[in-house]
């Protein structure tokens, strides 16, 4: 996992480390501090069990990746759209400007398992797809450049975004654990 120590005690010190940064970098996704907090809570109780169950090689790109997956959903759901800055000159001294290592190796690590399933894709759909999302193509453009019908495109793009969905999550099914990991975490002061 972390290193040669006990678990709990390994991962206290990363929890403790990682904390600050990371309740930082999902401020800046957020833009509220009381949800940022919540959401860095539930990245660690996320991670806790899929640590102390198998071994991570990038701990902190694990942790960084469920929090930003979180977050992700959070603004999903609550159907906010992240601003682009604050007026507010406190908030701005939190920002950094420049990407951090840790968002370089999510990024890296997101395009690889995309390029994964985009490879895995049928030949058909995947041509749907970049046309669509790439280039940027309509429906009857992409139709007429591939030589099939309006019909045929909407169902390859379909299929091609259903496919694509289930490989990214299934990359993502052994990060995720069923059962709640609250109860493991260990006391941090």
């Amino acid at each position: 996992m972390l290193g040669s120590g006990t678990p709990s005690a390994e991962f206290a010190a990363f929890y403790r480390a990682t904390l600050a940064p990371l309740r930082r970098y999902l401020l800046r996704m957020i833009r509220c501090r009381a949800e940022a907090e919540d959401l860095a809570h539930d990245a660690y109780v996320r991670i806790y069990s899929a640590m102390g169950e198998q071994r991570v090689a990038e701990p902190q790109a694990f942790l960084y990746t469920t929090a930003r997956r979180l977050a992700l959903n959070q603004l999903k759901r609550s159907r906010h759209e992240p601003v682009a800055g604050s007026d507010s000159p406190a908030f701005e001294s939190a920002l950094s400007p420049a990407p951090g290592v840790e968002r370089a190796v999510m990024a890296r690590q997101e395009w690889a398992q995309l390029e994964r399933a985009l490879g895995g894709l049928p030949a058909g759909c995947r041509s749907v797809l970049l046309l669509r999302k790439v280039e940027h193509r309509s429906h009857e453009e992409i139709a007429e450049r591939l030589g099939i019908s309006r019909s045929t495109v909407e169902k390859q793009l379909a299929r091609a975004l259903r496919l694509l969905r289930e490989s990214l999550n299934e990359a993502d099914a052994p990060r995720r654990k069923p059962e709640s990991a609250a109860e493991k975490l260990p006391a941090v002061a």
